[in-house]
């Protein structure tokens, strides 16, 4: 049979024709169009305003607590700071008020408050006058959520600061045992102020037989006989760190001459401030005013028999010598009448009675008036040994006590309610309290 097929050469047979890329577009088209992917986007975008504003609710809050966080750093300290105004007898309010406005919150300006206490009028330090408080408000404007309301937003701090363990009696000797002590049946009785005691001795305070001793703190460098004896609210603390003198830089000012010599007296007089050579001493019966200044008692001494009367407002007694030796002492008996209150301003301000720093060690002084002796201000005797029983009424509200060693003999009463005194803290200053 005869086969009609040819054969065709390889190189001649034709090629698979091929697709251009173009021809798949149409394909690719069909193919989005069909998905349903794109549901996704929709979401999105239907969920980003709410996403927007989440996130801008975030930043309005974010930037509310940083105002909050301001603003109580402003209240702690405007709060520290007027508790300390206080312990100093400074204006407490103003001093307060003044350190919020470094913190931008100035009373009565652009609807800010800023709201001083003393005592606090709520919390666990409501009614208690060593406390401070300060409430700072101010409206905060809406940025976000302003869509939803036009009231701003109230923002307040509130802080409460204590005058923390101030002491109002400071036995200052390094090594003396019984630096601080009491003895027999005295009782003493330390109002909303502490006991502080330099001494390294292992007996530094001391209160024996049947002595009490009721105050807020005790703190000793060294060590305490007669704990048993002692009721002290924040507690006694042994190995305390030591207090400095807080008038160790004040010094009256220099004198000269003198105004009397010897001055002794039974009957009534009025004296003005200057040099008393050779002390003061006022008999049975004696009635003595002194007016505002300082009384130099320039060697000699104080001396009251027990029905003697000494009172003076605005005054500084200091006891010194101008030849350096004989230093003035004092002898109040009990009975005496001694009532003095301190200088306000001037170079021995907040000082009632003062004590040379140029005299011996442990130089003797005795003021033992009992019930009708009562000083406004400080007692300081940095280098005395003072023997001491009075105000033990409380009659007196701002009594500091400050010697080399002190031995209390008789029922005594201290409180440091010293606002307007113009004295000097001793020990730490403020706590915050709440």
């Amino acid at each position: 049979m005869h086969d009609d097929r040819v054969d065709v050469p390889a190189a001649v047979k034709p090629r698979p024709v091929r697709r251009s890329a173009s021809g798949s577009l149409p394909k690719l088209l069909r193919r989005f169009l069909k998905d349903r992917s794109g549901n996704y986007v929709i979401m999105f975008a239907l969920a980003l305003p709410a996403l927007v504003g989440f996130s801008a609710f975030g930043t309005e809050e974010g930037l509310l607590l940083y105002t909050r966080q301001s603003m109580q750093h402003a209240a702690d300290s405007s709060a520290t700071s007027g508790a300390v105004a206080y312990s100093y007898g400074s204006p407490v309010t103003t001093q307060a008020k003044s350190v919020a406005a470094t913190y931008g919150y100035v009373d009565n300006s652009n609807s800010t408050t800023v709201t001083v206490h003393q005592p606090p009028t709520s919390g666990s330090n409501k009614g208690n006058s060593q406390a401070v408080e300060v409430i700072i408000s101010q409206p905060s404007a809406r940025l976000f959520s302003a869509l939803w309301s036009n009231k701003t937003i109230p923002v307040t701090a509130r802080a409460v600061a204590l005058s923390s363990n101030l002491a109002c009696v400071l036995a200052l000797d390094p090594t003396a045992s019984s630096s601080f002590s009491q003895q027999g049946s005295v009782n003493s009785n330390l109002v909303n102020c502490s006991v502080v005691d330099d001494s390294n001795a292992s007996t530094a305070l001391s209160i024996s037989g049947s002595s009490t001793l009721s105050t807020s703190f005790v703190g000793v460098v060294g060590g305490i006989s007669g704990t048993s004896n002692i009721t002290a609210t924040h507690g006694t603390v042994t190995g305390y760190h030591s207090v400095s003198d807080p008038y160790a830089n004040v010094s009256p000012p220099s004198f000269s001459g003198c105004a009397q010599h010897n001055y002794s007296t039974h009957g009534t007089a009025t004296l003005s401030p200057g040099v008393y050579c050779g002390g003061i001493s006022l008999g049975a019966g004696a009635n003595v005013t002194l007016q505002p200044g300082i009384y130099y008692l320039d060697q000699g001494s104080l001396n009251m028999n027990g029905s003697s009367s000494l009172t003076g407002t605005g005054v500084t007694l200091v006891f010194t010598s101008s030849t350096g030796h004989n230093y003035a002492t004092a002898n109040v008996v009990g009975g005496a009448t001694l009532n003095l209150t301190a200088p306000t301003s001037g170079s021995t301000a907040g000082i009632a009675l003062y004590g040379d720093r140029g005299m011996p060690t442990g130089t003797s002084f005795s003021f033992n008036g009992g019930s009708t002796q009562w000083m406004g201000g400080a007692v300081y005797f940095p280098k005395g040994a003072v023997s001491w029983a009075g105000n033990s009424g409380l009659t007196q509200k701002c009594t500091q006590l400050i010697a080399d060693t002190i031995q209390l003999v008789g029922d005594s009463g201290f409180k440091i309610d010293c606002g307007g005194y113009a004295t000097k803290p001793i020990g730490s200053a403020a706590t915050l309290a709440e």
